[in-house]
C-alpha cells in the first residue's frame, strides 16, 4: 500500500511536469494552475503518505510548514516572478521543485499528526487547514474577478479552446478557489469529526480514573 501511494504520486508528478499536458502551461493559465495543483495538492501528499514510516522521525514546526506552503503559492503568483518562470526554463524547473517541496512541508503536520496522541497537536490540524484557505482564496478571487489579464505572456496565447486570455484567467482562478477549498476543508472536517468522536471515550476514561 505504501509503495502504491508513492507510485501514484510519482505518476501524477510525471503528468504535471513531463507529459504532453505540461506543454499547455505556456499557453493556458488554467493548465499552469492545474500543474501547480497536481504537484502540491496531489503528488506531494501521496508521496508523503507512502514514505511517512521512513520520515516519521523528522520534525518540522507547523508554522514553518504553513508558511512554506502559503508563501510559495503567493510569491510565485506575483506577476514579475510568474513571468520570469514562464519565460525561463531554468526558473520554471526551480518553480516546480519549490512547489513540490512546499507541498511536502505543508502536508507534513496534517499527515504526521495522526500519529501524535496529544490533543493540542491533533486539534491544530483543522485550524491549520482552515487558515491555509484564506490567502489562496484571496489570490484566486483576485484572478477570477480583477477584470484584466495579470500575466502578460498569456495575452498572446488567447484563443485556445475558444477562450480569451481573460476567460482563461477567470477559469484558472475559479479552479484554484474550488480545488483548494475542498482539498483543505474536507481533511479539516474529517479531522474534526474524528476528534469529536474520540471525546466520549476520553470522558469515560476520565470518569473511570
Amino acid at each position: 500500500m505504501k509503495l502504491s501511494f508513492i507510485a501514484l504520486g510519482l505518476a501524477v508528478l510525471w503528468i504535471a511536469v513531463a507529459s504532453p499536458f505540461a506543454h499547455l502551461t505556456h499557453h493556458l493559465l488554467t493548465a499552469h494552475m492545474v500543474q501547480h495543483l497536481l504537484i502540491m495538492m496531489v503528488a506531494a501528499p501521496l508521496i508523503l503518505l507512502g514514505a511517512r514510516s521512513i520520515v516519521i522521525r523528522w520534525r518540522f514546526h507547523s508554522v514553518l510548514c504553513w508558511l512554506a506552503g502559503t508563501v510559495t503559492v503567493v510569491v510565485w503568483h506575483v506577476p514579475a516572478v510568474f513571468e520570469l518562470a514562464l519565460q525561463s526554463p531554468g526558473w520554471h524547473d526551480f518553480e516546480q521543485v519549490t512547489f513540490f517541496a512546499a507541498g511536502i512541508l505543508f502536508w507534513w503536520p496534517v499527515i504526521q499528526t495522526r500519529r501524535v496522541a496529544a490533543d493540542s497537536a491533533r486539534w491544530l490540524v483543522p485550524v491549520y487547514l482552515l487558515l491555509a484557505t484564506l490567502p489562496c482564496d484571496a489570490l484566486s478571487a483576485f484572478l477570477a474577478f480583477c477584470g484584466h489579464v495579470v500575466y502578460r505572456p498569456y495575452l498572446a496565447g488567447g484563443g485556445h479552446f475558444g477562450m480569451s486570455a481573460l476567460e482563461d484567467q477567470a477559469l484558472a482562478g475559479a479552479l484554484m478557489w474550488v480545488t483548494v477549498t475542498f482539498a483543505y476543508l474536507i481533511p479539516a472536517l474529517v479531522a474534526t469529526a474524528r476528534l469529536l468522536s474520540d471525546e466520549p471515550e476520553r470522558i469515560v476514561e476520565i470518569g473511570v480514573c
